[in-house]
């Protein structure tokens, strides 16, 4: 009975410690200023600034600014949350969440589900006295395992690419 429980949380963690290799880091890509739009607009992104972080979707790329429909900001009273310009001069990296697919969230709910329900028989056939604590517990631990799963599979679905600015020609270092 501990393998398979122990399976469980094995599949609970992988994604927090980086096992599937839909995790593994790219190294940074280098742009310029004028390639950004086609990679960014339509999709969330953070942007690390000198007066804090933004988080929200790119609404337009201009010559002099970046348009953000900021959801998330550790600084509100320089970013307010809605449609706000980021001046270019600011913006030196982007972090760009992207969906690969869905195939770990379909694999992981799958495994996450086989993992919960030979389980949670397991624990409901040795681990219990009554019937009802028998179904309780074969159904709590199905559902958390296939819920654990599908978090697990989601994690590997997603994958978050570093942009780098290059800066103008001319411009010198920023």
């Amino acid at each position: 009975m501990r393998v398979l429980v122990t399976g469980a949380w094995l599949l609970m963690a992988a994604s927090s410690v980086g096992m599937f290799p839909a995790a593994a880091a790219t190294p940074p890509a280098e742009i310029r200023w004028n390639e950004l739009a086609m990679l960014i607009v339509g999709h969330r992104v953070s942007i690390p600034l000198s007066e804090g972080v933004v988080e929200g979707e790119v609404l337009s790329v201009r010559d002099d600014s970046l348009v953000l429909d900021i959801g998330k900001t550790s600084n509100a009273s320089r970013y307010p949350k809605g449609q706000t310009p980021i001046s270019r001069a600011a913006v030196t990296e982007v972090w760009l969440a992207e969906r690969r697919s869905t195939g770990g969230r379909i694999l992981g709910t799958a495994v996450g589900a086989l993992t919960g329900v030979v389980a949670g028989a397991e624990i409901a056939v040795h681990g219990t006295h009554s019937e009802a604590a028998g179904v309780s517990a074969f159904t709590a631990t199905a559902v958390a395992c296939t819920l654990g799963g599908y978090f697990a599979g989601r994690s590997a679905d997603r994958h978050v690419r570093l942009l780098r600015i290059r800066p103008a020609a001319g411009a010198g270092p920023q």
